[in-house]
């Protein structure tokens, strides 16, 4: 197929990219569930499966051996062959911290200390400095297997959640994700509960004769606020058995109270696997018998985030199906054609009633005169909904909405832009696969009219927009989860050094917000336009790129930006848009595609360094490119041709490499459905463009 796509003429690659996209929306439609939503599995590194394995261990829970088994064999699987450790992403350099993490866990689940595996981690942990040389979450996860001193982690007293919101210190402060992790932890590191650990297993081997210091991978932190952070800690640490009982009683109910308001079901606290994971610790450590059931429904919670399969398993740290439907749903709106146009109908009414209409989160501690609007990102997760799923769901409900069955194609056939091609010679010999009838509510809405696929969403759009632009920054930016957000002296606290303790604005949420205001016509120079975008200006590096906090990383940042500047109106000859373009189209690699890895999050980042192509990311880049009128640039040829000779048989593309962003320098995701939606989007939309004579997209993204 490689060569046959690199021979084809243009006219010809516009069939070709046809053909690849009735493919590929065929197989991303027998991904979908039968109430017509999408989730893909979400994984991380090693260190979210290594905490499953201990958290059992930790709470004396029976063996599960044939789990252990699993998770052991992936565990193996992705140790290194070239530092025989664990790294934070495919391929990525040694990790300390992840490699205690799945060494001990291994060792929990039997595996011999001698054997080759065991002894290469061990000894490439302790050439990097050994157990003492691990993050702050690693020495606390030692800590309760009292493998470490609780005076090697830094000090957060539980009185902290009775200070007052003015205080300097304060969870309100912090990121959704820091709070919900934390609050439990109070509670655990007053109580310093010892695991049930009925094995006994523990990783003294992995320590040397050597101290180490924590070292912070914070951005921007400063000497002085570091060095006042520091002796503080020291002071907390002395004074630590004066706080009052009463007073300590006090904080460590109020931390009760906020989990168990906050529960969420068995969505789990937070729905992210850390914060759940110390929930069933805190109740377990406070005495909750095994039924309670609030302890009960958190434990049940963690159950839910496991991939288990025929030969390995592993622990998700959430689950990703709203993100993954509103995407899923862009994309076969693209695609065109009554099948998928229906499906994305099904995606949409599966998404509606997950609205969060009645709860008043966290972010309302910010800005408690705006009404609840938003969507979360997984299956529930109502004190905590998120602008950028939100904003992306909003423009697909509004895209849908706007499509009339006396709309014809390009092509003048049928309702969307998806009629089959004829395929030329050597370009889809491998039929699509069958596509799944829609059941359930999907199936009520396959069967509507596609006049009133979007008929009901004028409420929920509303909704939708109203909380999102009440939560805009100070700074004319948007943050995922909260309004200014944007505390950097917090991080340089001493357990902060993860770096990701805050959710400040960022250029990808900020675009993703212009976008969908601009699709639904919002002014450029409206006051929170005009803001937005000045925002954006100024986040823009000199060499034309925009960071991207939630996906790898500039190609994403720029992705969501030029999309959001198309959107707006912004003339493709503007410095902003022009530089973008130039930047990508420089970057491209020579078969065609884009790469970037999770190093590019480096605090030394010095400019873009090349790296393998990947599905999503080239799939960002075309979309990119098109956004800034470049679809007939030779650059956006080279593109589709790479994408339409790497689809394979099932009409997908296959991407081990991370794209997604959880905490840069510290954890990093694979989204699996980055490369099932992401590319067909971008071929079908070099198709629909070309075949319609535009030069630009219509829509938010």
């Amino acid at each position: 197929m490689g060569l046959q796509t690199l021979n084809l003429d243009r006219d010809d690659l516009v069939a070709a990219a046809d053909a690849t996209a009735s493919r590929a929306a065929a197989a991303l439609a027998g991904r979908q569930k039968a109430d017509g939503h999408w989730v893909f599995e979400l994984e991380a590194d090693a260190t979210i499966p290594a905490e499953y394995v201990l958290l059992r261990h930790y709470l004396g829970e029976p063996r599960d051996a044939e789990i252990e088994r699993k998770i052991g064999v992936y565990l193996r699987r992705i140790q290194s062959l070239a530092h025989h450790g664990w790294g934070l992403f495919h391929g990525g350099a040694f990790d300390v911290s992840a490699s205690v993490k799945a060494y001990f866990a291994l060792k929990m689940i039997g595996d011999d200390v001698e054997a080759p595996h065991m002894a290469q981690a061990r000894a490439a942990i302790h050439k990097a400095g050994g157990a003492a040389a691990v993050n702050v979450f690693t020495r606390i996860q030692l800590a309760l297997f009292d493998c470490a001193p609780w005076s090697s982690v830094p000090t957060l007293p539980v009185e902290l959640i009775l200070l007052p919101r003015w205080f300097p210190v304060h969870l309100s402060k912090m990121s959704y994700w820091a709070r919900t992790v934390i609050v439990p932890l109070l509670v655990l590191a007053v109580k310093k509960p010892v695991a049930r650990n009925a094995s006994d297993v523990r990783v003294d081997e992995l320590y040397t004769a050597k101290r180490a210091k924590l070292t912070s991978k914070a951005a921007g932190t400063k000497a002085g606020w570091t060095t006042f952070f520091n002796g503080l800690d020291v002071v907390l640490k002395r004074v630590e058995r004066l706080w009052p009982k009463g007073t300590r009683q006090r904080a460590i109910d109020a931390c009760v109270s906020f989990v168990t308001e906050r529960l969420n079901g068995e969505d789990g606290l937070g729905a992210i696997y850390p914060a759940m994971a110390n929930s069933v610790m805190m109740f377990d450590c406070l005495g909750y018998p095994d039924d309670h059931p609030a302890r009960a429904v958190a434990r049940r919670s963690v159950e839910k985030l496991l991939v288990v399969k025929d030969d390995e398993a592993y622990c998700q740290p959430c689950v990703s199906p709203v993100w993954d439907t509103a995407l899923a749903a862009h994309a076969m709106l693209e695609a065109g054609g009554e099948d998928a146009e229906a499906r994305a109908a099904a995606g949409l009414a599966w998404l509606k009633p997950l609205q969060v209409l009645d709860v008043k989160g966290d972010w309302a501690d910010e800005k408690p005169d705006v009404r609840p609007g938003g969507w979360a990102f997984q299956y529930n997760n109502a004190h905590y909904p998120d602008l950028d799923d939100t904003a992306v769901v909003v423009m697909a409900m509004d895209r849908a909405q706007g499509l009339l069955p006396s709309s014809p194609s390009p092509s003048g056939e049928g309702l969307g832009w998806g009629s089959p091609a004829k395929l030329t010679p050597g370009q889809g010999d491998t039929p699509p696969p069958p596509t799944p009838p829609l059941k359930g509510r999907g199936e009520e809405s396959a069967t509507l009219p596609v006049t009133g696929m979007g008929e009901n969403y004028d409420h929920a759009i509303a909704r939708g927009v109203e909380w999102t632009v009440g939560l805009q920054s100070k700074d004319g930016g948007w943050g995922a989860f909260d309004a200014d957000n944007s505390y950097h002296y917090l991080n340089n606290i001493p357990f902060a050094d993860h770096g990701a303790l805050l959710d400040p604005p960022t250029s990808d949420v900020t675009a993703r917000v212009v976008s969908m205001l601009a699709q639904l016509g919002e002014p450029i120079d409206s006051p929170r336009m005009a803001a937005a975008m000045g925002f954006l200006e100024k986040e823009q590096m000199p060499d034309g790129s925009w960071f991207g906090r939630w996906g790898v990383n500039y190609i994403y940042g720029t992705w969501s930006v030029l999309c959001a500047l198309n959107a707006a109106g912004l003339d493709t000859k503007h410095p902003m848009m022009r530089k973008a373009a130039d930047w990508l189209i420089h970057i491209q690699n020579l078969d065609g595609g884009w790469g970037e890895d999770c190093d590019s999050y480096a605090l030394d980042y010095k400019g873009y360094t090349p790296a393998p192509s990947t599905a999503s990311q080239t799939g960002w880049a075309l979309l990119a490119l098109m956004a800034a009128g470049k679809v007939d640039h030779p650059a956006v040829e080279r593109g589709v041709r790479h994408l339409i000779a790497t689809q394979d048989d099932e009409g997908l593309w296959g991407q081990e490499v991370y794209t997604g962003g959880g905490f840069p320098r510290v954890f990093y995701l694979r989204y699996h459905g980055y490369p099932a939606y992401f590319p067909l989007w971008a071929v079908a939309r070099y198709r629909n463009l070309k075949r319609s004579n535009s030069a630009r997209p219509a829509f938010g993204m």
